[in-house]
């Protein structure tokens, strides 16, 4: 029984290290990453995309998609913190991984990125779906476009296309605009109206349609123009990050390097767009850049440095918090000019635009409403690509005790001069009624 013990207690301090590289919330790009292929050559046909990862500190795992050994969690502990799935043709995954394992996985507010093509399994095509996506589901379809395609001599069917209908988001994709357009083959997909979570990242042109260019048309195709998403992300409540692609070509080191030059354009492109366009994306979904967190929550009253048990109805207060966003090295201030502090007890009865010093410190005074009962300091931000912050606050609020009332109260004035005019009347009806003959 002793060796078991021990060799039991070696396991687990041999495994916490690798615990250990969980998500930090002081680094939140201390992450360690899981890669799953059906092909290891994919390790070294997009290894221009792996290097960069790995240059910005990531620790890559690659396994197969298929292996037995597979698992994201052991002794109740994930193992890694994201997972880049490069196996569209997939229909089973090893060990203990399956369509629960990976949703759970990004439920725990770990990040995804998923790739698909022609060969894209059912089980791709689920997961997808339970992030809000869509795949066309004519298995034979891919993106066509007649008019935004890309010159080459070996593409005759128009389904390496060009397109550059990025979103409008410097957090998602960076300050810098992509200096070439973007090259993509593969398939279409569509967002889920119901999700509001998801999000185009890359769209088709309106010529667009998805249909199996190896086959006529014979009806309407369903997916067409400007509806058709190329990549998407999805922010989940939980602040996990996923990136659904319809090409695995997108991330390749053939479609990095490859110049590119649009049907009807005169200006043609040395190399593509895609390197910077999958670097900038990929800096967002593993939180390099749009991670927020708020420290220093503090409220007192005016002219008061402690923080009270309770507040009296009418007194006056002072909110304060500290913002900061993460760039991937550091923690450097966040300024925005829409945070708002609520003051909330069933609905907001103080509503206020907070202020920053552009340090990252935001504050805001108001006057505690005439109104007791327990109230809650409430920050709900909500921003497009930025992780969202939900702070809250309980405080109690009392009405005045009967020694703090003003002595004579200013709303009571006409009362008291009725009651004095009703003395006075009486008294001189009095006088009158007594000596009046």
């Amino acid at each position: 029984m002793a060796p078991s013990i021990r060799l039991i207690t070696l396991s687990i301090l041999f495994l916490s290290p690798i615990f250990s590289l969980g998500f930090s919330p002081e680094s939140p790009t201390d992450r360690h990453i899981l890669v799953l292929v059906d092909d290891l050559a994919i390790k070294s046909s997009h290894s221009i995309f792996f290097k960069t990862l790995t240059d910005r500190g990531f620790d890559l795992d690659f396994k197969l998609a298929h292996d037995p050994k597979l698992a994201l969690q052991r002794y109740g502990q994930y193992l890694y913190d994201g997972l880049i799935l490069f196996a569209p043709s997939v229909d089973n995954l090893g060990g203990s991984l399956d369509l629960s394992a990976i949703l759970d996985f990004v439920d725990s507010g770990h990040d995804l990125i998923l790739a698909a093509d022609t060969t894209t399994s059912d089980l791709i095509r689920d997961i997808a779906a339970d992030c809000g996506v869509d795949f066309d589901e004519d298995l034979g379809a891919l993106v066509i476009d007649h008019t935004s395609y890309a010159v080459s001599k070996t593409d005759s069917d128009h389904t390496l296309i060009v397109s550059d209908d990025v979103i409008d988001s410097k957090v998602i994709l960076g300050e810098k605009k992509l200096e070439a357009p973007v090259l993509f083959r593969g398939i279409a997909h569509s967002l889920n109206p119901a999700n509001s979570l998801v999000l185009k990242v890359l769209s088709a042109s309106p010529s667009a349609y998805s249909a199996n260019p190896k086959a006529d048309l014979s009806s309407p195709p369903a997916l067409i123009g400007s509806s058709i998403s190329l990549v998407s992300v999805v922010q989940a409540r939980n602040n996990a990050r996923v990136l659904i692609s319809g090409s695995l070509d997108l991330f390749s080191n053939k479609f990095f390097k490859s110049p590119v030059k649009k049907f009807g354009s005169s200006v043609e492109h040395a190399k593509s767009g895609n390197e910077q366009f999958v670097s900038e994306l990929s800096k967002w979904v593993f939180h390099e850049r749009g991670h927020l967190k708020a420290v220093n929550v503090q409220h007192q009253k005016v002219g008061e440095t402690f923080e009270p048990a309770m507040y009296r109805i009418t007194d006056h207060l002072e909110y304060s918090v500290e913002i900061y966003e993460w760039t991937g090295k550091d923690w450097k201030p966040y300024i925005a000019d829409d945070v708002q502090v609520q003051f909330y007890m069933m609905s907001p009865y103080v509503l206020k635009t907070l202020s920053h010093d552009n340090q990252g410190l935001y504050s805001v005074s108001f006057q505690v409403p005439d109104v007791y009962g327990v109230f809650q300091f409430k920050i709900e931000y909500q921003r497009v690509g930025y992780t969202s912050l939900s702070l809250s606050k309980q405080i109690p609020v009392r009405p005045f005790r009967h020694n703090e009332y003003e002595r004579f109260i200013k709303a009571a004035y006409p009362y008291y001069g009725g009651a004095f005019s009703m003395m006075t009347g009486f008294f001189i009806f009095g006088l009158f009624f007594l000596y009046h003959k």
